[in-house]
């Protein structure tokens, strides 16, 4: 079990970067709440933590305060309310003689000790630290190198995370940051990593902290793939983990209704409108002010605040024929097979009565034919698939309440393939594969594995003729005479 706690360090954040790392984290929680492996359950463990770092103007000294603090099961809408009353007036930057920012104390003794992140979940959890700052100390002197030191001891990581200020004074900053890590550099359990203020940065930066949330909860499937002859000596097999790629969000949003002071979910005797809204847990009356319009309910537990969501859009049955946009076109050889999820539908052209022309005279089936081959011909001959967008989701054939997005792949010589490609907001972090990559193969291994692919049987590959075998058979109760072969003399088309 992984616990994160981030630090904000309000006093060099400034608005509009804070504005953006606020989304983040709100978006990290709505990820965490409606992944599908957390959803099994009726109750999700409280893993997040909240502080932040301020100037207090009257004491005129830094302090650090728990936003959110975790405990038991996670309040997605008390970690909303935490996130969305950070102050936004602290940003308080100490300029030096040169124009640069100054850089102050994290205060990390405040949170890292037995009132504050020591006492949190218990004995068996793993505890990470992120410190989310646009400076770093001036140096790490013998407190918080003691401070980081019995982190340690108590299997707690600290990541400090720098974003780059674009300013003319790059070069004290790169200067202090050579400086903090050579104070950091025998501490196994800290890191440090920059990053510029982008988006796209700070999407892969949620990715990676769900991953951090999400690991232990989810142990990577096993396998074996078993060959009929000996790999290497006398091992015919090779063990292997599953990993997925994708984080596959369900789309079975809903919108509702709910009160503002408790957060749950109002009635339908609200939605028809018969009469004024009452808090279900009061029993008292409720303004305009005191309904959130805006939510959806996933599941039966999960309620996300989204101001930006169409709270009239119903999930409905999608109509002939389903609109796919063009959105742009991608190399083939780029595409990454592991993003496309779900079934594969063949596209074929159809027979169409009505399409524009110059000529009335043009058979409208047949030039539609001749566009769909031109295109075909076209995407192959230029290796090429085309990206598109659709309000439909081809698995559950209803409107979706956000984009799906598909990949449009052609063929040598037939029809062309559309599947459908995971969202930027779905796609995983890929597994650490540097440790097999590096590592050498001694040559016997290798003779011996091209000898034993030698003798597996070589064919063409067409789907729809492999025989179905029973599970319950082997080869020792079915010989190869009693399967069906395949009939090679069908029509082949090879896609890309």
């Amino acid at each position: 079990m992984v616990m994160l706690c981030f630090v904000l360090d309000l006093r060099s954040l400034s608005p509009p970067l804070l504005a953006d790392l606020k989304q983040l984290l709100l978006q990290l929680a709505n990820f965490y709440a409606t992944s599908p492996s957390l959803r099994q359950s009726n109750s999700l463990s409280d893993r997040i933590g909240l502080c932040y770092l301020f100037n207090n103007r009257v004491s005129s000294s830094d302090e650090l305060k728990i936003a959110f603090r975790p405990s038991g099961n996670f309040s997605l809408r008390d970690f909303h309310h935490a996130v969305n009353n950070l102050p936004i007036n602290e940003f308080l930057p100490e300029i030096k003689d040169s124009g640069s920012i100054c850089c102050r104390d994290v205060k990390l003794s405040s949170i890292l000790s037995d009132q504050g992140l020591y006492c949190w979940g218990g004995k068996d959890v793993m505890r990470k630290v992120i410190v989310l700052s646009s400076c770093l100390p001036e140096n790490v002197d013998s407190a918080l190198k003691k401070t980081l030191m019995d982190a340690a001891d108590k299997c707690v990581t600290v990541e400090f995370v720098l974003f780059e200020q674009k300013s003319g004074h790059l070069g004290d900053m790169q200067e202090h940051i050579n400086g903090f890590l050579r104070c950091i550099s025998d501490l196994d359990n800290c890191s440090f990593q920059t990053y510029l203020p982008d988006m796209n940065v700070f999407r892969g930066m949620v990715k990676r902290w769900l991953q951090d949330l999400k690991d232990d909860m989810e142990e990577p499937l096993q396998a074996r793939f078993v060959f009929k002859n000996n790999l290497f000596g006398s091992v015919n097999q090779i063990t292997c983990n599953l990993c997925a790629s994708v984080n596959q969000i369900i789309d079975g949003f809903s919108p509702c209704q709910i009160c503002r002071c408790h957060g749950i979910q109002l009635g339908n005797i609200v939605q028809d409108g018969i009469k004024e809204p009452s808090c279900p847990v009061t029993g008292h009356g409720l303004g305009t002010f005191d309904v959130i319009e805006n939510s959806v309910k996933v599941g039966e537990n999960t309620i996300l605040f989204m101001p930006s969501f169409q709270s009239s859009m119903k999930l409905q049955q999608v109509s002939s024929p389903i609109d796919f946009n063009i959105v742009e076109k991608t190399p083939l050889g780029s595409l990454d097979e592991g993003v496309i999820m779900g079934a594969s539908y063949v596209v074929t052209p159809s027979a169409c009565h009505e399409m524009e022309t110059s000529s009335d005279e043009i058979d409208h089936s047949e030039l539609n034919a001749q566009l769909f081959r031109g295109l075909c011909s076209a995407l192959h001959s230029l290796d090429l698939g085309l990206v598109c967008s659709s309000y439909c989701n081809m698995q559950s054939m209803r409107k979706a309440s956000f984009y799906c997005y598909y990949i449009l792949q052609p063929s040598e010589n037939g029809p062309m393939l559309l599947r459908r490609l995971a969202g930027s907001e779905e796609v995983l972090p890929d597994p650490d594969v540097n440790q097999f990559i590096d590592s050498s193969v001694p040559k016997e291994i290798e003779i011996s594995i091209q000898t034993c692919l030698f003798k597996i049987e070589s064919r063409d590959y067409n789907p729809p003729l492999i025989p179905f075998q029973p599970s319950q058979s082997t080869d020792q109760d079915m010989s190869s005479s009693q399967l069906m072969k395949p009939n090679f003399q069908r029509l082949k088309r090879k896609h890309k």
